[in-house]
């Protein structure tokens, strides 16, 4: 059919074009889609700026932690609550993980010295919620990996960051507090001493009422002896611990073995501090 305009000019009517009411919805569904992939996108992004910016976060809040366990370990009696607050991840304490061996060598040989078990404290959170990637591992405090510490401003905890799949409590990406063990040295008169502090965390209640990390100093012991050489091992009595345990590959020191010369004769006191560990519960 042709149809005449004013000028005389004819246009061609298409009877199979598609009418406008049918145009309209198909252009309305199409932006509505549009919005959906969009509005998807931007929550999948929200979602995991925020939980890495929670978990940055909580990388403070668990050096904060390893500072209080050195505050609270050396005063029995004292009481620390730490507070904080996550939509993904929690705070999980493990019993006996750690296994330190210390050896005294009495000019002749190595003998055994004292043994000494802690657990750890860790903020999980899991990998369908944030990742980096599998053996991820990043040390935040102290720089360096050895598990025995050096000097008056030395820390007494480890602070580090691992993704090691697959693990038998579950897929996590996790902050770990480690205890380790602190030396320092003096001399009164003639006589050199060296002193060796390591806090050992030991579970207590754990109601989870609030998201909070309560410490508590118990008791404080001092061991002593005589030698001139130190020689300390770590040893991982749950790196079997269902599978991917807490090995020697999920903490990473620098070395399991630490030798320490002192001079012949000097005093050895080995301090250790029972600190109980409670989660979700006040002081």
């Amino acid at each position: 059919m042709k149809i005449k305009n004013l000028r005389g000019v004819e246009w061609k009517k298409d009877n199979k074009a598609v009418s406008p009411a049918i145009s309209t919805v198909i252009l309305t569904s199409a932006i509505v889609v549009l919005l959906l992939v969009t509005i998807v996108f931007a929550n999948n992004f929200l979602s995991s700026r925020m939980t890495e910016n929670e978990f940055s976060a909580m990388k403070q809040f668990m050096q904060t932690v390893a500072l209080q366990i050195d505050d609270v370990a050396w005063i029995p009696g004292r009481v620390q609550t730490i507070r904080y607050a996550s939509r993904y991840g929690h705070v999980k304490f493990e019993n006996d993980v750690l296994n330190y061996s210390v050896y005294l060598h009495d000019g002749t040989s190595y003998k055994f010295f004292a043994n000494f078990n802690t657990g750890i404290l860790l903020f999980n959170v899991p990998i369908s919620s944030y990742t980096v990637g599998n053996n991820y591992y990043e040390r935040v405090h102290p720089p360096s990996g050895s598990f025995l510490q050096r000097g008056t401003s030395a820390s007494t905890s480890h602070v580090f960051v691992v993704e090691k799949l697959p693990m038998g409590d579950g897929n996590y990406i996790r902050i770990v507090v480690t205890p380790c063990i602190r030396v320092l040295n003096s001399t009164l008169g003639a006589t050199k001493y060296f002193r060796f502090f390591l806090p050992i965390l030991v579970p207590g209640d754990s109601p989870r009422h609030s998201q909070s990390v309560t410490l508590t100093g118990r008791l404080v012991s001092v061991k002593t002896g005589t030698c001139n050489a130190v020689r300390i091992t770590v040893n991982f009595p749950r790196e079997s611990f269902q599978k991917g345990g807490f090995s020697e590959d999920f903490f990473r020191f620098e070395r399991i073995t630490e030798t320490f010369n002192v001079p012949s004769g000097s005093i050895i006191e080995f301090y250790t501090a029972r600190v109980v560990v409670s989660l979700g519960l006040h002081s």
